[in-house]
């Protein structure tokens, strides 16, 4: 059988996090053997890759994206050899592994860092970003943090300020120094080496900044508004461009596009948060040259009525081109979907189903986070079981990401299953033990077997996979669209709202799994239709 080299467009990806996927040896914490454990019910769902959230050696200040050791695998996770069993298990299962690279800042006790920090003169002195303070003292420009204050620390031995545009403790690399960009590169190549199939690249336009550091604008107009932060949040305020979102970052992702060629099949996905969004990733995934695909925050923000998810549609078939999306409605930064979405649904239920519905007919490689497939809701975590910089910074207003961090639920039981210990990470949520794997399997009309049933019908039909994209005059709370591939049209009408609408089409009507048929010229309420021309 020929390998498809493309696997990456319109294959479905399955978001793990490792530390809340499943504990295999009761510490409390998920790892790398709890993944392998669950490998079955993975390649059951009918998704084509996992990608897995940071497992490298790390002091854990964020969770694993502060990274001291890149090419290795922290104790509380595994082992190296654990990893490569992964990798080899998911192959015969006929899944492709993605794992996460964090290359544009690394953790304060990286070797790279101790290094740099010990004098200005030293080899490493400029691999990352320092400047001497103004003459009164303070930092160098206004640029903020995304988690909370001046995105500068002075460091007392070489009394200079330090750029990190997340904590304190994640100092952000300097990719203009080729130095720097040489050794990520060689990171990238140390695991594709491993078998890994691809990258998920962590905040991938923040790589280069503006090296006049030149002072923030205010964001005062729509467009300048930073996508991908809680607005409460003060760094909304600016307009990031000399920050992030520079032109050098071109180049770089050129060089990374070379190191991927080497090894065939392989993808990158890149994770943007910006203003503007869209405008990047048609930048960075155009001419086959740089990313395979990228992914923009527009549909893991709170707004979701019918007119927003059709803009957000109609920017990706405006600027995309040749580029290649990636979409996802929850992950391991936002409210999960089915709270921050569904909340005020008529019917809950029946909307979450829609809305999985919208990710995977859509023109783009759809992601599904852990337990997006059971339907889970936001878990509530009180303040003081909180472990969350981020929400611990911007509480109560921002609550942080824990909520959609909880350990995964696989049986009804106090722990959820997740582990053998008394006292997991973060607590299980009751509610998501109703939600269990165990009781889902269960019941024929469940969500879970409703999203593999729906994951099974999307392979029946290649225009759903990488088919194009045309819209359809529609009743303008329908959203109603064709997507053709050689040999199939296919028509879809996604009626998202609690009322029956008016959808006119020609053509067979094709069945799809969990959802009413369409009839008689109407589309019922949360339901899915399809049509082949």
């Amino acid at each position: 059988m020929v390998a498809d080299l493309n696997w990456w467009r319109g294959g479905v990806i399955y978001q793990i996090y490792p530390r809340s996927f499943f504990d295999s040896n009761g510490d409390g914490i998920g790892d790398i053997p709890g993944v392998i454990a669950h490998l079955d019910y993975i390649a059951e769902l009918g998704v084509d890759a996992i990608w897995l959230s940071p497992f490298f050696t790390s002091p854990m200040k964020d969770f694993g994206y502060d990274i001291s050791d890149y090419k290795d695998v922290d104790p509380m996770f595994g082992s190296l050899h654990d990893f490569k069993r992964l990798v080899e298990q998911a192959h015969q299962k006929g899944l492709k592994v993605i794992i996460d690279q964090v290359y544009s800042h690394t953790s304060d006790q990286h070797a790279w860092f101790k290094e740099s920090r010990a004098s200005r003169d030293n080899p490493k002195s400029d691999w990352y970003v320092w400047a001497d303070p103004k003459p009164d003292g303070t930092a160098p420009n206004n640029w903020l943090s995304l988690f909370g204050g001046p995105a500068w620390q002075f460091d007392t031995r070489r009394g200079q300020y330090y750029m990190h545009n997340f904590l304190t403790s994640q100092p952000d690399l300097n990719f203009h120094n080729p130095d720097v960009q040489n050794a990520i590169l060689d990171t990238a190549r140390f695991w594709l080496e491993l078998g890994v199939d691809g990258f998920r690249l962590d905040v991938v336009n923040m790589y280069f900044h503006d090296a006049a550091l030149t002072d923030n604008g205010l964001a005062d107009s729509p467009e300048k508004v930073f996508v991908g932060a809680d607005p409460v949040n003060p760094f909304t305020r600016q307009y990031h461009v000399h920050q992030m979102c520079r032109d050098d970052n071109l180049e770089f992702l050129k060089r990374l596009r070379a190191v991927m060629d080497e090894f065939p099949g392989t993808t990158t996905v890149g994770e943007i948060g910006a203003p503007g969004g869209m405008k990047y990733m048609a930048q960075y995934t155009s001419g086959g040259d740089k990313l395979h695909m990228a992914y923009t925050f527009e549909l893991l923000d709170k707004p979701h009525s019918i007119e927003h998810i059709r803009n957000t549609m109609e920017k990706v078939e405006q600027n995309l081109g040749d580029g290649w999306p990636c979409f996802a409605l929850s992950n391991h930064d936002v409210e999960r979907s089915a709270s921050r979405w569904g909340k005020d649904a008529e019917n809950p239920k029946a909307y979450v189903r829609t809305t999985l519905a919208l990710l995977t007919t859509m023109r783009g490689s759809p992601c599904i986070y852990q337990g997006e497939e059971l339907g889970l809701p936001e878990a509530e975590v009180p303040f003081e079981l909180l472990q969350d910089p981020f929400g611990i910074e911007f509480w109560p207003e921002f609550k942080g990401r824990d909520g959609c961090r909880t350990p995964m639920p696989w049986i009804n039981e106090a722990m959820g299953g997740f582990t053998s210990d008394g006292h997991p990470w973060l607590p299980i949520e009751p509610i998501h033990r109703q939600l269990a794997v165990g009781e889902q399997k269960l019941n024929a009309d469940s969500m879970l077997n409703f999203s593999r049933q729906l994951l099974a019908w999307r392979r029946q039909h290649p225009a759903l996979k990488d088919g194009r994209f045309e819209w359809l005059d529609s009743d303008p709370d329908l959203l109603l669209f064709r997507r053709v591939a050689d040999g199939e049209s296919l028509v879809i009408a996604l009626n998202m709202t609690s009322r029956e609408l008016p959808v006119e089409v020609s053509g067979q009507a094709v069945e799809v799994p969990g959802f009413q048929p369409a009839g008689s010229g109407r589309i019922p309420a949360y339901t899915l239709a399809a049509w082949t021309e």
